[in-house]
């Protein structure tokens, strides 16, 4: 099951970034990463710097290693020295012109052998390039720039700013301080480091992969490379694409509105291509039929219904969460996975996230807690039922095969009237999950809950889901 949020309220997604968010972000002070334009001449670039950060320089370095560290384990390199050795020579000459601001980053360049056209960078510039994108360019060029836009979002710490805003979000400015510590501390460290091909540290807006569109054009004209050629390489995209699946860097890179026609803009900013672009070269041909030559490595099919390993049952010991509006108990061993696009928390046990066939993790066993922002009285039974049959649409907008089982019966959460309600779906784990949702109307909008297992194993967290709900307090 997925979890997204409305068009105009705040739900949390399903997608644990135990990364591709959407949404605009409010907070007392201004924590997005923004264009600044400069007017004057055509040939005056835009200017763009990073957003507020909590993260230090040296902490991105340090995320994104244990962070490749781990990814190097799950994913599947080319193993192809020459291939590496060839995108770390592009990779470097791009670096050069790449504005850091005076860090010096570790740049790491690998080949996945994965023939679905994508890449990503982590934090601190740790770059991989699926050979599907090495295959899908026409030219070095067009390679060049799926790699600068990567390396962009490295220079402008999309990444850690991400993370700095989902923290933010869900805690709260007020215990903010609290939850980081004062040096971001060793064990959020070491979640956010965890990789994940859906995970926080790569889940961007649109805003972001404009500005990476942006700044990688930019790092093309300055390392004498057609900096035409990373739009043209999203038009044969979209052009071999029409009528299909999108490609999985569309999936993984939210695709910006106009892009294209921004890239051309700043092209046209920058005074068109250099005399004497750089746009091919014999390397890049042979390296391409070095890759084509490659055994193809099969991503692994989903488990089969049931052949996932079920996780330790939870432990009869809580620890004690405190968000913003609310506190509530939970398994001492289950850990907490704040949700990427803010206002959400979940908290499952090692092993309850596990991958949904397509990439990205999914939870399925564990506990979601959102707010999707509503207005009514929390003592109208009609207002709280209203609210709450929003919520369960749009978590069937994104779970087609989710059907209500039972509908919203009355209950009291803390005091204030709630609604239980009861739902099936598929399970990432393999078979069918149950679903609670218990939803209660707020002055901060409609707090919901919802509790997954499948269905075969839910007897064994029902009595646990009642006592997590037992113990919320709500604190305004």
């Amino acid at each position: 099951m997925r979890i997204r949020r409305a068009k105009s309220e705040p739900v949390s997604r399903r997608w644990l970034c135990v990364p591709r968010t959407h949404h605009a972000w409010t907070a007392g002070f201004f924590l997005g990463l923004c264009f600044f334009f400069v007017a004057g001449a055509s040939a005056q670039r835009t200017q763009l710097r990073p957003g507020w950060n909590k993260f230090s320089p040296q902490e991105d370095i340090n995320l994104g290693k244990r962070a490749a560290t781990d990814a190097e384990k799950q994913l599947a390199l080319c193993n192809a020295p020459k291939v590496d050795a060839y995108l770390t020579q592009i990779g470097m000459r791009l670096a050069q012109k790449l504005p850091t601001s005076g860090v010096q980053y570790p740049f790491e360049f690998h080949c996945v052998n994965d023939k679905a056209i994508n890449a990503f960078a982590l934090p601190g510039g740790f770059v991989f390039v699926n050979r599907g994108a090495i295959e899908a360019a026409d030219n070095e060029a067009q390679l060049a720039g799926v790699m600068a836009h990567e390396l962009s979002h490295v220079a402008l710490r999309h990444g850690t700013n991400q993370a700095t805003k989902a923290m933010l979000a869900e805690t709260g400015l007020g215990i903010f301080g609290a939850v980081f510590g004062d040096t971001t501390g060793g064990a959020l460290l070491t979640q956010l480091g965890s990789f994940t091909a859906g995970g926080v540290l790569l889940r961007y807006s649109r805003t972001a992969e404009s500005q990476a569109d942006v700044m990688g054009t930019q790092v093309l004209y300055d390392t004498g490379y057609d900096p035409r050629a990373m739009a043209q390489f999203f038009e044969k995209l979209e052009a071999e694409t029409k009528g299909k699946n999108p490609p999985e860097f569309f999936s993984d890179h939210p695709n910006p509105e106009h892009r294209v026609g921004r890239v051309d803009e700043e092209v046209e900013k920058l005074g068109g291509a250099p005399p004497a672009a750089r746009r091919d070269s014999a390397e890049f041909e042979a390296v391409k039929r070095e890759v084509l030559a490659l055994p193809v490595v099969k991503k692994p099919v989903p488990a089969a219904p049931g052949a996932a390993a079920a996780p330790a049952l939870p432990s009869r010991n809580f620890s004690e969460y405190q968000a913003s509006s609310y506190t509530l108990k939970y398994p001492d061993n289950w850990k907490r996975y704040p949700d990427s696009n803010g206002g959400g928390v979940s908290f499952a046990p090692e092993g309850g996230v596990v991958d949904d066939g397509s990439g990205h993790s999914a939870l399925a066993y564990g506990l979601i807690i959102g707010v999707m922002l509503a207005k009514g009285d929390p003592h109208d039974g009609d207002a709280v039922n209203s609210a709450t049959q929003q919520v369960i649409h749009d978590l069937q907008k994104s779970n087609p095969s989710m059907k209500i089982t039972r509908q919203g019966e009355r209950l009291r959460l803390n005091g204030l009237p709630g609604l239980s309600t009861y739902l099936s779906n598929a399970s990432p784990a393999g078979g069918q999950e149950t679903d609670w949702v218990v939803t209660v109307l707020r002055p901060e909008g409609l707090v919901y809950f919802v509790c997954v297992a499948p269905q075969s194993a839910y007897d064994s967290y029902d009595k646990t889901f009642s006592s997590i709900l037992d113990s919320v307090r709500f604190t305004k």
